[in-house]
C-alpha cells in the first residue's frame, strides 16, 4: 500500500464508538446467559442434561464460523459484513428472548453464534484499516482491547440486573436496542478504505474442514466434561478434530486462494498472540466461572451483587489497557507489556487461590480482582494490535478472524478443562475428607468446604496456564514497538511491513 494511497478518515473516532459497542454485544453474550440460565431452566423446563446446550450452542456455531466470517468479511467487505451480522444477531436475540420452548433457545443461541461469527471479525478488521497512524492505532485498540477483555465480567453484571429486577428474557432483548444504535452508526459514519478486498473464489474445501474441525475440537472438551477424558465419544471427537485440522493446513498451503493464508500465522509475531492470548482466556474463564460459583453458592451473593463484585476487575481492564498499555505501546516491545501483563494477572489468581468458606471481599477477592484486571487489560491491548499490525488489507478480516477464533476456542476448552479439574478435585476431597458422622450444620460446612477445595484446585491451574501464556509471550513474540518503522522484528525485516502512514 503506498503512503498517498490513504488519508485518514474524518470520522473513524464516531466509527471506533459504533464498533465498539457491537464488539461489547458480542463479548457480552458469552457470560450474560450465563446467570440468566437457571431461570431459563425453570421456565421452560429445560433438562439438566440440556441445558449446557444454551451455552454449548453459541461456542459450537461462533468458533466454527469465525474464520468463515472473516473471509466473507475481506470478500464482501467489512462495512456490509458488519452491518449484516449486526441485523442478524439482532433478530436472533428477539428469537431468544421470545422463545417458547427448548427447541427455540437452544436454534436462537446457534443463530447467535452464525452471526457473531460475522460480525466480530468485522469489527476488529474495520479497525486494522481505519486506523494506521501508530499512536491513532495505540488509543483506538487499547479501547478495543478494554471492551474484549473487560465484556465478559459486564455481561455477568448486567446479566444479573436484568434477571434480578426484570426477566431472563431480557439478556437477550437488551441486544436489539444495542444493535440497532450500532447499525445506525455503521450507516452514517463508517466507511472502508477502498482496495482491501479479497476478491478471489472462496475456499469451500478449507471452510468445510476447518468448521467442521473447530466444531469437533470445541464439542469434544465439552463432552470430556460430561463422559469424562477418556470416553470413546471424547476421544473420537479430539482425533476428528485433529484429521480435520491437519488436512486443512495441507489443503491451505496447495490452494490459489486459501481461506486462511499460512502467512497469517506463520509470522512468529502473530503467532505468538494468537498462542498466548488462547492460553490466557482458558485461565479467565477459569475465574469467571469458579468465581461465581463461589460468590452466589458459598459466600451467598445475589445474582446484583455478584455482577457488582468484578467491578474492581473492570476497572483493572479499563485502566490497564487504556493507561498502561496504550500509552506504551508506542514505545515499548509488545512483549514486554504482554508477558509482565500476564503474569501479574497470574499474580491475581494466586491470591484468589487462599480463598475459604468464610473468604473476605475486601482483603482477598478484591486486590485478586483488580491485578487480574490491570493485568488482563495491559496485555491484551498489544496483543489486540498485534495480531493485526501490518498484515495485508486483503487478509485483515481472516486475522482479526483468528483473534477471535483463538479467544473463543481457548474459552470453550477452558470451561471444559477446568470443570472437569474441579468435579475430580471435589470428588476426591469428598472421599478422603467425608466425615463419619456429624449434625446437619457440620455437613453442610463440610459440603461448602469441598466447593471451595474444588474451586481453588481449578484456579491453581488457571495460575499455571497464564504463566505459561506469559511464557509463549515472552519467548515467541519479537517484534518491536508499534511506533513506526520500528515496528518491525528486529531479526525478521520483512516479517511485519508497516501499513500506510
Amino acid at each position: 500500500m503506498s503512503g498517498t494511497s490513504l488519508l485518514p478518515d474524518p470520522r473513524r473516532w464516531k466509527a471506533l464508538a459504533f464498533i465498539g459497542l457491537a464488539q461489547l454485544m458480542v463479548v457480552l453474550d458469552a457470560t450474560i446467559v450465563n446467570i440468566a440460565l437457571p431461570s431459563a431452566q425453570a421456565d421452560l423446563g429445560i433438562s439438566d442434561a440440556n441445558r449446557q446446550w444454551v451455552i454449548t450452542a453459541y461456542a459450537l456455531a461462533f468458533g466454527g464460523l469465525l474464520l468463515f466470517g472473516g473471509r466473507i468479511a475481506d470478500l464482501w467487505g467489512r462495512r456490509r459484513t458488519f452491518i449484516v451480522g449486526l441485523s442478524g444477531f439482532a433478530l436472533a436475540s428477539a428469537l431468544g428472548g421470545a422463545a417458547a420452548n427448548t427447541a427455540m433457545l437452544l436454534g436462537a443461541r446457534a443463530l447467535q453464534g452464525v452471526f457473531g461469527a460475522l460480525l466480530a471479525p468485522a469489527a476488529l478488521s474495520l479497525l486494522a484499516v481505519m486506523f494506521t497512524e501508530a499512536k491513532e492505532r495505540a488509543k483506538a485498540f487499547g479501547i478495543y482491547g478494554a471492551i474484549a477483555g473487560g465484556g465478559g465480567a459486564i455481561g455477568l453484571i448486567l446479566g444479573g440486573l436484568l434477571t434480578e429486577y426484570l426477566n431472563w428474557r431480557w439478556t437477550f432483548f437488551v441486544n436489539i436496542p444495542f444493535a440497532a444504535i450500532a447499525i445506525t452508526g455503521a450507516v452514517m459514519v463508517i466507511r472502508e478504505p477502498e482496495g482491501g478486498r479479497n476478491r478471489n473464489r472462496l475456499d469451500i474445501p478449507g471452510v468445510l474442514l476447518v468448521t467442521t474441525g473447530l466444531v469437533s475440537l470445541v464439542y469434544g472438551f465439552t463432552r470430556a466434561e460430561t463422559d469424562g477424558w477418556t470416553s470413546g465419544i471424547t476421544l473420537g471427537l479430539f482425533a476428528a478434530a485433529a484429521v480435520l485440522l491437519i488436512a486443512f493446513a495441507l489443503v491451505e498451503s496447495m490452494v490459489k486462494a486459501p481461506l486462511l493464508p499460512l502467512r497469517v500465522i506463520w509470522d512468529r509475531n502473530r503467532g505468538g498472540v494468537y498462542l498466548s492470548l488462547g492460553l490466557a482466556v482458558i485461565g479467565m474463564f477459569g475465574l469467571f466461572l469458579f468465581l461465581t460459583y463461589y460468590l452466589q453458592v458459598v459466600l451467598g451473593y445475589t445474582p446484583v451483587t455478584t455482577g457488582l463484585a468484578f467491578l474492581p476487575m473492570v476497572a483493572g481492564m479499563i485502566t490497564g489497557s487504556t493507561q498502561i498499555g496504550a500509552r506504551l505501546m508506542t514505545r515499548i516491545a509488545p512483549r514486554y507489556l504482554m508477558a509482565p501483563g500476564f503474569l501479574v494477572a497470574s499474580l491475581g489468581l494466586l491470591i484468589l487461590t487462599q480463598i475459604k468458606v468464610d473468604g473476605n471481599y475486601p482483603t482477598l477477592i478484591l486486590p485478586g480482582l483488580v491485578l487480574m484486571g490491570l493485568g488482563m487489560g495491559t496485555a491484551f491491548m498489544p496483543a489486540m494490535s498485534l495480531a493485526t499490525y501490518g498484515v495485508e488489507p486483503r487478509d485483515a478480516g481472516v486475522a482479526s478472524a483468528m483473534v477471535n477464533t483463538s479467544q473463543q476456542v481457548g474459552g470453550a476448552i477452558g470451561t471444559a478443562l477446568l470443570a472437569t479439574v474441579a468435579n475430580s478435585a471435589g470428588t476426591a476431597y469428598l472421599k478422603s475428607h467425608h466425615p463419619a458422622g456429624g449434625s446437619k450444620a457440620e455437613l453442610g460446612l463440610f459440603k461448602l468446604e469441598t466447593m471451595v477445595h474444588s474451586y481453588t484446585t481449578a484456579i491453581w491451574w488457571s495460575f499455571g496456564i497464564l504463566v505459561l501464556a506469559a511464557t509463549v509471550a515472552a519467548v515467541l513474540i519479537n517484534a518491536g514497538h508499534q511506533g513506526g518503522q520500528q515496528g518491525k522484528s528486529a531479526d525478521a525485516e520483512d516479517a511485519i511491513p508497516v501499513m500506510a502512514h
